[in-house]
């Protein structure tokens, strides 16, 4: 057997998977919001921690990881990255020295304003795209799934 026939064979198995239904479904809009992020020069990652940090200011990088659903080591090269661009600004816990705590800066407030407004224009696109029925089916089927693999 040729390996285009194999990979054939193998994409044919997993795309019978539910698994790989959801990895594509979330790669489609992960994909999408990146294209619509692009304009503001921020990645999906770094626009998840702007508007964590908008709803409450003064996070812990370990904090926006666990909210942004990414390692540590990530957040780190995330909130480098967004203090390169004059986004954000680190300062010093209160609480604990060896902790630092993020805060947007004004262009980091404009920025996150406009890319959430781009953001949420996908997910309603997304929305549009399926109709109520069917977004509160999609929604408990996913629930379900989260609950069955947790």
């Amino acid at each position: 057997m040729s390996q285009a026939a194999r990979i054939a064979g193998f994409e044919q198995h997993v795309a019978a998977r539910t698994g790989n239904v959801i990895k594509r479904a979330e790669q489609a809009l992960m994909a999408e919001k990146a294209r619509a992020l692009r304009e503001f020069d921020v990645t999906v990652p770094q626009y998840t921690a702007l508007l964590a940090l908008s709803y409450v200011p003064g996070l812990s990088g370990a904090q926006l990881a666990r909210l942004g659903l990414v390692t540590p080591q990530n957040m780190s090269t995330v909130l480098n990255n967004l203090e390169a661009k004059g986004l954000i600004r680190r300062e010093v816990s209160e609480i604990h020295q060896r902790v630092f705590v993020v805060h947007l800066t004004e262009a980091g407030e404009k920025v996150t304003q406009r890319a959430d407004a781009a953001a949420r224009a996908v997910e309603q696109r997304l929305d549009d795209g399926l109709g109520e029925p069917q977004r509160s089916a999609v929604r408990e089927l996913l629930e379900a799934a989260i609950s069955a693999l947790n």
